[in-house]
């Protein structure tokens, strides 16, 4: 018998709302077969279609069926209605590792290496199936009744071919993020993962972040060489460990197989080998088919909309395309100047308009693959780039 305000999803009896995000709510349910307590995050379709978040979703969902594993939260299944999508989703209840952090401030160094070892046995599962998370903090990290660590949020995650590691998206949260992730030369999923690794297990065992500044070009200076010391209750075999890890150039840093080894991580230590299960991804299918569908019958609508969303690390990749040095040396004086916009609006409509205006101003306006020249400017020529 359902209780008084809830209501029913198939065999789930959804209860109270336990979180809310920008896109979705999450909400507490049960299993009326089992009898198991699940979590239920809700997205509108209309949601997902106007922010042109397919693709994510899918691939965020996709990613979380293919890593299970006992310290990574855990997808149960996905469910359709009408208007929504039903994410149903391991119940954890103990609370985010964050949390636990600011009440006690820094954590005893046993109870750290426990977290960080079962961490560590996670992100391994993880990149032996290609998947590289690239936001790995304690506020993604969550507590079981048990006290067990819980891997969350794959939503900035990336999913490689085999044997092709080399990612480009810049993104990721700044005091966490590796050197090399705000390059423009690529840079390696599990080398990246590793280094917010190291940040964690400093943050636990510190009370306090190594690298912490209010502005982000000399936050990324001190990232960039390293400059952080460790207090003097670090223990010296989780100093060493800690050096190792934040070691700035990608190709020298220790690898998962190589802390796996060392004598401070082996303390005590409980390898976990997952049971492997079959991968189905029909219901993902099956659930975003029809929202595809719907995509294409709608762009034009979709495209009617507001400004862009963008964030931090979107923002700063428009510096010098993926070049980020015109932003941390301010003594650069050869920057080009630019003026950058995004719009809802097709290439071709703002193209109109620009030769339209143009027209009006007696210049003339010559467009050759989606580029805009004025070839009377004195400096040659004017452009304007759509992309």
């Amino acid at each position: 018998m359902m209780n008084k305000g809830t209501k029913k999803l198939g065999k789930y009896e959804i209860g109270r709302t336990i979180g809310e995000g920008t896109f979705a709510k999450v909400k507490f349910a049960k299993n009326t077969d089992t009898g198991e307590n699940v979590a239920i995050k809700v997205l509108a379709k209309t949601t997902i279609l106007k922010h042109g978040m397919i693709d994510q979703i899918k691939r965020e969902i996709s990613i979380m069926k293919i890593v299970k594993h006992p310290y990574i939260v855990r997808l149960h299944e996905v469910l359709t209605g009408k208007t929504k999508i039903y994410i149903i989703l391991e119940f954890v209840s103990g609370g985010e590792l964050f949390d636990k952090i600011v009440h006690r401030v820094r954590l005893p160094e046993n109870e750290c290496r426990k977290y960080f070892q079962q961490l560590i046995d996670a992100v391994a599962h993880c990149h032996s199936k290609g998947v590289y998370h690239r936001d790995l903090k304690p506020e993604n990290l969550l507590l079981d009744s048990s006290g067990n660590l819980k891997v969350s949020d794959f939503g900035l995650s990336a999913l490689t071919l085999q044997g092709d590691r080399l990612l480009h998206t810049t993104c990721g949260t700044p005091n966490y993020v590796a050197p090399e992730v705000l390059g423009n030369e690529g840079y390696d999923g599990a080398a990246a993962d590793v280094w917010s690794c190291g940040v964690i297990l400093f943050v636990i065992m510190a009370g306090y972040l190594p690298f912490d500044e209010i502005d982000l070009p000399t936050l990324y200076k001190k990232i960039s060489a390293a400059q952080f010391s460790c207090p003097f209750w670090f223990s010296p075999g989780a100093k060493s460990l800690i050096q190792k890890i934040l070691d700035p150039n990608p190709k020298t840093r220790i690898q998962i197989e190589g802390i796996q080894k060392d004598p401070w991580f082996r303390k005590n230590y409980v390898p976990v080998k997952p049971r492997e299960e079959e991968v189905n991804l029909d219901d993902v299918l099956a659930v975003f088919d029809d929202i595809e569908e719907q995509y294409v019958s709608k762009q034009p609508l979709v495209n009617e909309g507001g400004p862009l969303i963008m964030n931090a690390f979107e923002m700063i990749t428009l510096s010098q395309g993926l070049n980020l040095s015109a932003l941390f040396d301010r003594q650069q004086d050869y920057v080009k100047r630019q003026t950058r916009f995004v719009s809802r609006k097709p290439a071709r409509v703002i193209i109109s308009s620009v030769e339209a205006v143009a027209e009006s101003m007696g210049l003339k306006v010559h467009t050759r693959h989606y580029k805009c020249y004025n070839p009377s400017e004195s400096n040659g020529q004017t452009n304007l780039c759509f992309g």
